[in-house]
């Protein structure tokens, strides 16, 4: 039977049929189709495959990516049952990502930003992100897999940029039934280190090995705003990676940085970065050390700050440790509290997706009580608008944040 005869034939379609008034997500707009909420699969979908969704009494709600191994059994491309999923279909997502980063005038302040943000973009599974002239991939989930080679050629037309690289060095490919994979997918090898620019900021950036896919796009707006707030302060940030925050800080006018990191070869990338952005070295402390230690150690010392960064990497990975997460936050928040001078300025985060900004608030607000610290918000932050929320999927608001001053 030709391709067309199958495409005409309902019978030979993969569907995937829900279990009686389990579709109230999907008629919200959420993609996500968990399998506790599959009453039966016909047909002989592929891992990737797209499938057909219907509800128990036959109402088509739309048409994803088949995950057999994953807890998220679907992800939904289209809720259009009109809507070919093809590669003109995938052509049109990436030309509508990358036009919103133009309309919104990202390009203008950094050549790094975020340019398909998985489902915030129609996208689910895949990511991808500017480095001045490479592109940097994570293909998350099976449909974006067995999409890639359709992907990366979109990506490639709608961006002008001919080296991709691959970081899909993640655990969380394993869910999917997939293995950690990176390399090259087009163009050339990137170097070890890429120089990248940021409100007249530099930066170095590991492509290959570093964090995310290289830095926290995502701070973006959130380094500018604590530049803002630095002239003549005394800057304690922590979790410091490469030292974006104390990097925003020297050049908002920072009396001292102090950065606390504990990998010894991020230590020697703010040493680079401090250095690239043409400030002395005294300017700076780069500490190899345990966060929650030094806040400790300083406390007991009588150590006092202007300004504190708090940016530390994720607490909670799933509902079950929740509640160890929020011990962490709170233990660090207090800690924080506790060393600020009065008039301080605290920017405390979580980039837990689990983590709710109401729940985030009343930690960092019973931090602030045990300090015996009266705090004002200045600000609610979140994610730079280059990473979307979508409305109908507040997983896509991961990065939660307060700029808080502390009386």
């Amino acid at each position: 039977m030709n391709e067309v005869a199958v495409l005409l034939c309902p019978d030979m379609k993969n569907k995937l049929i829900l279990k009686q008034g389990r579709e109230r997500s999907l008629l919200h707009g959420h993609p996500w189709l968990f399998s506790g909420a599959v009453q039966r699969v016909e047909g002989n979908p592929q891992p990737g495959t797209t499938v057909d969704v219907f509800s128990a009494n036959g109402q088509c709600l739309g048409r994803g990516a088949y995950s057999p191994s994953s807890q998220i059994r679907l992800r939904i491309w289209t809720f259009d049952e009109q809507e070919i999923v093809d590669e003109a279909f995938f052509a049109r997502r990436i030309q509508d990502a990358v036009r919103l980063r133009e309309d919104l005038g990202v390009p203008a302040q950094s050549n790094a930003f975020r340019l398909v943000a998985a489902e915030a973009d129609g996208l689910p599974g895949l990511i991808a992100d500017r480095y001045a002239d490479f592109i940097v991939c994570q293909f998350l989930s099976t449909g974006a897999e067995r999409w890639k080679k359709v992907l990366v050629e979109q990506l490639r037309q709608a961006t002008g940029l001919r080296n991709i690289y691959e970081r899909s060095d993640v655990e969380v490919r394993k869910k999917e039934g997939l293995q950690p994979c990176k390399g090259v997918l087009c163009g050339e090898e990137p170097p070890d280190l890429l120089e990248i620019e940021e409100h007249g900021m530099k930066f170095l950036v590991d492509i290959k090995v570093g964090h995310k896919t290289g830095f926290y796009l995502d701070q973006r707006d959130n380094r500018h705003l604590v530049r803002d707030h630095s002239a003549g302060a005394e800057v304690l940030n922590c979790f410091a990676y490469t030292g974006g925050f104390g990097i925003a800080a020297l050049h908002g006018g920072a009396k001292h940085v102090t950065n606390a990191e504990d990998r010894a070869d991020f230590i020697g990338l703010i040493e680079r970065n401090v250095a690239l952005n043409g400030f002395a070295a005294d300017r700076c402390a780069n500490l190899k050390a345990d966060v929650f230690q030094l806040l400790r150690q300083y406390l007991k010392e009588g150590c006092s700050f202007d300004l504190i960064i708090l940016d530390p990497p994720k607490f909670a990975e799933s509902q079950t440790n929740m509640e160890r997460a929020s011990r962490g936050y709170k233990d660090i928040n207090l800690l924080a509290f506790k060393l600020l001078r009065p008039g301080g300025r605290l920017f405390t985060f979580s980039c837990s997706g689990l983590m709710k900004m109401e729940l985030f608030q009343k930690i960092v607000a019973d931090a602030a009580a045990d300090a015996k610290r009266d705090a004002q918000v200045l600000r609610w932050l979140g994610q730079s608008a280059d990473h979307p929320v979508k409305l109908a999927i507040p997983e896509t608001q991961y990065l939660k944040g307060l700029c808080v001053r502390a009386a």
